[in-house]
């Protein structure tokens, strides 16, 4: 059960931000329990090879703490009803000092059955990193 209710929530309210520090070891980590080995999320010269700046972040590892936002916010992962994005950038994760993920959102619609709509927005170095990011929340 979600410990937001519907009737105190109103277009705008904000979803506390979150800034989530990402390390290399924990892409390994991810990739353990994903299954996805892609060399772009743990070997560097390989990430390099093939374009990008360095070691990137999984996708789904970002998709994942953007929505730990919405669920520690209602403090029920349950509520989270619907959940979609669009990839802009990488996430980045240099070797020195690792990445920061930062996350907060804002509800955009009251929908009908107890369920709000919530736009995130997710920066990493100072740039978007995920776009139409909409999370549907039964509250």
């Amino acid at each position: 059960m979600s410990n937001v209710a519907y009737d105190q929530v109103e277009v705008g309210t904000a979803i506390p931000e979150q800034r989530f520090p990402i390390q290399r070891v924990n892409l390994i980590m991810y990739a353990g329990a994903s299954g996805d080995f892609n060399p772009i999320h743990w070997n560097e010269p390989f990430a390099k090879a093939v374009g990008l700046p360095d070691v990137i972040a999984h996708g789904m590892l970002t998709m994942a703490e953007a929505a730990r936002v919405i669920t520690d916010w209602t403090g029920d992962p349950a509520a989270l009803v619907d959940w979609g994005v669009r990839f802009t950038r990488p996430v980045v994760v240099p070797a020195e000092g690792g990445a920061e993920l930062v996350v907060g959102g804002t509800v955009t619609e009251k929908l009908d059955g107890n369920r709000v709509a919530v736009d995130i927005e997710a920066r990493s170095n100072g740039e978007k990193v995920l776009a139409k990011a909409r999370a549907v929340v039964q509250l």
